[in-house]
């Protein structure tokens, strides 16, 4: 999904392979594709023999969609464990931790005003 928004949501299979690091086989990365636009993120169009693929979400979406999936796989779905484990990493700097805890801070404040 990165490589067809990095090539303005129009791609082909050859274009998109290319974008990938140690990329796999050709065929591949066609049934990738095949996969996604099966569970509707991408959708094609012809343009001659070749098929070039757009996404059909936005990518704040596929975002989300991506980490609703990470957040399942390595975490049984538990927001507090990868926090945990996020935040427990030690390359976070401390103005990296304020700026967190500010976050943290606004986002409290934002539910007290609704309720």
């Amino acid at each position: 999904m990165n490589a067809v928004f990095a090539l303005a949501n129009r791609a082909t299979a050859e274009d998109i392979r290319a974008r990938l690091t140690n990329p796999p086989t050709d065929s591949a990365v066609r049934a990738m594709l095949a996969r996604l636009e099966n569970k509707g993120f991408l959708k094609h169009q012809y343009d001659g023999p070749r098929y070039v693929y757009s996404a059909t979400i936005s990518p704040a979406a596929a975002k989300r969609t991506a980490l609703q999936q990470y957040l399942q796989t390595f975490f049984g779905g538990s927001l507090r464990q990868m926090m945990t484990a996020l935040v427990s990493d030690t390359s976070w700097t401390d103005e990296d931790l304020d700026a967190l805890k500010d976050e943290i801070d606004r986002v409290r404040k934002e539910r007290k005003k609704q309720s």
